[in-house]
């Protein structure tokens, strides 16, 4: 499940997918720390304080869960930022990758962390939704026309459902590179979800 927010500038590119692993899932799995992450990717750079106050949460909750994820490798200092004392972060990916696979764990912890995760993104998902929703007048008729709620259904395999999410998230990241410092770019959201559907 590649969780991307934010697509790069030209000299990001070299920024990749962090995937996750048991200690780095642990690591993230916080509802504060999932949203920090976020901010930055969707946002760019920023201190403890800016963060706290997009947040809702004080800057000592911020500092301390920026420092957490710094300790795992999902954020480090954007020293051309910083002024004297002040503190300014950056993501080091442009996206999470997290196969599902730890969700089976025998660890209940582990098991913990993984559904806290998934729960977290569906909820943003569901909100960057609501917002498009109640913002899409803002937005001239050239983009609220590439707006989709599309859904569709049909029998597969679990061979098949695999090959299919593959091959449309290499369509997707095909496009990074297009849009990238291109004239009339904006920050672009694509949700995918798959999953089968209840019998009966």
């Amino acid at each position: 499940m590649p969780e991307d927010d934010a697509p790069l500038a030209p000299q990001d590119s070299v920024r990749k997918v962090h995937e996750l692993d048991a200690r780095t899932l642990r690591g993230l799995a916080h509802p504060i720390r999932i949203q920090l992450l976020r901010a930055l990717r969707d946002f760019g750079p920023a201190t403890a304080s800016q963060l706290g106050e997009r947040l809702g949460e004080s800057s000592g909750a911020t500092s301390y869960h920026l420092r957490q994820l710094a300790a795992y490798g999902f954020v480090e200092d954007a020293p051309e930022r910083g002024k004297g004392r002040e503190r300014w972060w950056q993501s080091t990916h442009h996206g999470t990758r997290y196969d599902g696979s730890l969700a089976d764990s025998p660890d209940p912890v582990l098991r913990g962390a993984s559904d806290l995760l998934m729960h977290e993104h569906a909820n943003n998902h569901t909100q960057d939704l609501s917002t498009w929703l109640g913002t899409s007048r803002d937005w001239p008729d050239e983009w609220r026309q590439t707006s989709t709620l599309s859904d569709y259904t049909m029998p597969l395999t679990p061979e098949l459902a695999n090959e299919l999410s593959s091959r449309i998230e290499e369509l997707i990241e095909s496009y990074r590179p297009k849009g990238e410092g291109a004239a009339g770019s904006e920050k672009y959201r694509f949700h995918l979800h798959g999953f089968p559907l209840p019998k009966g």
